[in-house]
């Protein structure tokens, strides 16, 4: 079971955000663009310098080291890092052999080039590669962005079983606002300098 607590986060121009996502939930976060959607994510993942206070499961982000941290909260940017020429070698052995079908890959991308990837392909293989690093919370930015109609509904329903399996507590950065109404629990928006809570769906 994991939570995850924001408490009068401020990171750029929002001030004193402050909300709670339970384990197994998911709580969209929308706004303009350039509002500052990505930076209160890489604040939560203690990737820039913030004001306030995160927690998981009553730990508090400050009370460990950074890369412990990370291990636990892991954030999915918009634009996924690779690091190896090979997809394989971004992967433990045991994730290589157990590509979930629902990503659409054939047998055999593990030994693919990463130059080969498209951009929905590389976001796809990132939210694979995060999930088998067992984390306890989730941070996704705009995770189906790159993605048809069709992949973003299997995306997010084998998201949400995994989310529901696993009890993560998810903060998912997304613009749509059907796709918000299909998978968030809670909804918050950025307006100006504030966090606003804009419903409870489901």
């Amino acid at each position: 079971m994991s939570e995850l607590r924001l408490d009068t986060v401020s990171v750029g121009t929002l001030r004193e955000a402050s909300l709670l996502v339970g384990s197994g939930a998911v709580v969209c976060i929308s706004g303009a663009s350039g509002s500052g959607k990505s930076r209160l994510l890489r604040a939560v993942a203690d990737l820039e310098p913030h004001d306030g206070r995160v927690y998981l499961d009553g730990t508090e982000q400050a009370s460990l080291p950074a890369h412990e941290w990370r291990k636990r909260v892991v954030m999915i940017p918009a634009d996924s890092q690779w690091w190896f020429d090979e997809v394989g070698a971004h992967f433990a052995e045991d994730a290589r052999h157990t590509m979930p079908a629902a990503l659409g890959f054939p047998p055999g991308v593990m030994d693919w080039p990463v130059s080969r990837l498209s951009s929905g392909e590389r976001q796809r293989l990132a939210l694979w590669r995060a999930l088998a690093m067992a984390p306890e919370a989730l941070l996704l930015d705009e995770p189906t962005a790159n993605l048809d109609e069709d992949m973003t509904g299997a995306v997010e329903a084998w998201l949400l079983d995994e989310i529901r399996r696993r009890n993560l507590a998810v903060l998912w950065v997304a613009h749509d606002q059907g796709q918000i109404r299909r998978v968030a629990n809670h909804h918050y928006r950025i307006s100006g300098s504030q966090l606003e809570c804009v419903n409870g769906s489901h």
